[in-house]
């Protein structure tokens, strides 16, 4: 097992040394706990930090907590837990490779621990798909750039706003190594979540649940602007439904209910408009409540309360197989969004703006 493989664990070379080496995975996560301590770290620091945290010394546990660290994420099972974790490892691959491409001075060792760029294109077969105009501009084919630049949202990744001629969209160093970046994603995010063993699954599960914990106490609304009603976790039907029907909630029920809808993208107004029905409705009070749990009028944006605090709370109601498998509603609505068919995903706010007009 090489220091190059430990460094960048995603390397197809990377997986073949340790199919070679003929690892038993069962066999590390009952014996070693060094590689189990940094898989779990990998994670937890993808979901605090939005890294992998420090390397180990030794390149052999640093190696193989990588597919430890994947199976601790298939535990998990969440859609947002598999793309925090990728983009934390191919944040870190990114990193590196910037440093080994810019360190033209060190001389290289029989045992290499850095990449050039060509090892970087054959390793994603993009040899032939990226041309290079001189030393810091590259022509990228437009089938391959549109793929690796769909989750980059910033408006200069917009082919629209590329100068595209003969099927080729031009980029510089950098922008090719931030292409790089999103494929070492895209490979990582490949597969996962998968279905774990057993036995390997039983000698994880305090990792495992360490890691539902931690993701169970995020803030996991920032991604999110989407109200569909169909789409709520069961406990939010449930209070959206109460509060439709006029009747009165419970102070942390109304806590519960404003805190996912904000979090989900409704403004103030729209909230406030929600409890009018009610027959004890007090707009300045609720515009109030509304906006500090919003963090408009306090120093936090309160996030709604996790699957374990709504059950000690008894809002917790109608559960579904997918509840099971959840530690927050958040995680819950985000999983079905991402699920949903693009006709599913009618925003309430644009039907409600439509049927008042």
């Amino acid at each position: 097992m090489q220091r190059l493989h430990a460094r960048y664990p995603f390397l197809e070379a990377a997986r073949d040394s340790v199919a070679t080496e003929a690892v038993d995975l069962a066999t590390v996560v009952e014996q070693d706990r060094d590689v189990v301590e940094r898989a779990r770290e990998r994670v937890v620091a993808s979901l605090e930090e939005g890294t992998t945290g420090e390397p180990h010394r030794d390149h052999r546990v640093e190696l193989l907590s990588y597919p430890v660290a994947r199976v601790l994420v298939s535990l998990g099972g969440e859609s947002i837990l598999v793309r925090k974790y990728a983009r934390a490892e191919a944040e870190a691959a990114f990193d590196r490779f910037t440093d080994d491409l810019a360190d033209t001075t060190e001389l290289q060792s029989v045992e290499t621990t850095g990449l050039d760029l060509e090892d970087l294109l054959d390793e994603f077969d993009l040899e032939e798909s990226v041309r290079a105009v001189d030393e810091e501009r590259y022509r990228v084919d437009v089938g391959t750039y549109l793929p690796l630049a769909g989750d980059l949202w910033e408006d200069e990744w917009r082919l629209v706003n590329r100068p595209l001629a003969d099927g080729e969209v031009p980029v510089d160093a950098g922008e090719l190594l931030t292409l790089l970046r999103e494929a070492v994603r895209e490979r990582i995010e490949d597969g996962l979540p998968f279905d774990v063993p057993d036995a390997i699954g039983n000698a994880l599960e305090d990792e495992a649940e360490e890691v539902r914990e931690v993701l169970a106490e995020l803030d996991l609304t920032r991604e999110i602007d989407t109200v569909v009603p169909d789409l709520f976790p069961p406990c939010m039907k449930a209070l959206l439904d109460q509060i439709q029907k006029g009747e009165h909630l419970a102070h942390h029920s109304r806590f519960a209910i404003t805190a996912f809808l904000a979090s989900i993208g409704m403004e103030t107004d729209d909230i406030v408009d929600l409890y009018r029905v009610n027959s004890s409705f007090g707009e300045e009070m609720t515009r109030y409540q509304t906006d500090h749990i919003r963090g408009d009028t306090s120093p936090t944006e309160y996030s709604p309360p996790s699957c374990a605090t709504m059950q000690s709370y008894g809002d917790c109601v109608n559960k579904d197989d997918l509840c099971e498998q959840i530690p927050h509603p958040m995680a819950y609505y985000e999983h079905r969004i991402d699920d949903a068919d693009e006709d599913e995903l009618e925003d309430w706010r644009e039907t409600t703006a439509e049927g008042d007009a």
